[in-house]
């Protein structure tokens, strides 16, 4: 199964997350400096969801800000 939103598209991207050691320099230190850089996914915050498609009920994958936004009509 994808984890793809049925209504927007929405799907994982990838990024990074980036690990600092030391005292910053407005804090009276000598700086922060970058000790890993480690590749990471976002993933969307999909829900199943009941929701009715040309008159149908039907199980769809949506990401919470569609369901937020009002894109999908529960059933």
């Amino acid at each position: 199964m994808s984890r793809v939103c049925d209504i927007c598209g929405k799907h994982k991207v990838v990024g990074g997350h980036i690990t600092r050691r030391g005292l910053a320099k407005k804090k009276g230190g000598i700086g922060m400096h970058v000790v890993k850089n480690v590749k990471r996914t976002f993933s969307p915050n999909l829900q199943s969801v009941k929701a009715v498609v040309d008159g149908t009920v039907k199980t769809l994958k949506v990401c919470t800000a569609c369901i937020r936004s009002g894109k999908v009509t529960k059933a």
